[in-house]
């Protein structure tokens, strides 16, 4: 039944919770364009190839010209082109939509982890959803990198700028800013949120909430 492989991967989408990524299926996509490549060959034998680009104006002008009306003429000819054509279209459209929110899903990875995923998210990910996620990657490092701004922090506005911390591990003598402060294990600290980040995001101090 023709659309049945693009309907089971719009399916699997739905069934999976907003925001995560299912595995790529690479079998059911391979249907899809196997299917997509079988509908222009058969519209290929019903128009001469230089038809085939604009398909559905020629398959309307014979409709006209005939005063058939698709969804009461026998033509077989007319049928089949309007049949072939269509499902052709609704793969596409299912294929778009497929790609399109896996695509948004991964550009949102790089905000929630980072320029580094772990394996068990690569490994649902396709070869070119990964070359894509690194691209995407590459772009913000780079526009970051010139602008000197760091777009990763503070995801959520922060309702100050300076945020309170203990220290988890021994750091040592640090330089923030214009003065160097000792960060021992269990020592609380009024530093920068700018400052602070970089020590909360590698496990070394925890932000002490109100």
């Amino acid at each position: 039944m023709y659309g049945r492989s693009a309907s089971q991967l719009l399916k699997e989408q739905a069934s999976c919770e907003s925001g995560q990524l299912t595995v790529f299926n690479n079998e059911a996509f391979d249907r899809v364009i196997k299917e997509c490549d079988e509908h222009h060959l058969q519209l290929e034998s019903l128009f001469s190839a230089s038809d085939v680009a604009d398909v559905h104006s020629v398959e309307t002008r014979k409709l006209m010209e005939q005063n058939l009306d698709v969804r009461t003429t026998t033509n077989g000819e007319h049928l089949g082109a309007f049949i072939h054509h269509h499902s052709l279209l609704r793969n596409k459209r299912c294929l778009m939509a497929y790609m399109q929110n896996r695509a948004e899903i991964v550009r949102s990875l790089r905000w929630q982890l980072g320029p580094v995923l772990p394996e068990e998210i690569k490994a649902k990910m396709s070869y070119s959803e990964e070359v894509y996620f690194v691209d995407h990657s590459n772009a913000i490092e780079s526009y970051m990198s010139e602008m000197d701004v760091d777009l990763t922090a503070d995801m959520v506005p922060p309702k100050s700028p300076s945020v309170q911390v203990k220290v988890l591990d021994d750091i040592g003598d640090v330089c923030l800013g214009d003065h160097s402060i000792s960060l021992t294990k269990d020592s609380l600290h009024s530093l920068r949120r700018t400052d602070a980040e970089p020590f909360i995001s590698q496990g070394l101090m925890e932000e002490l909430l109100d």
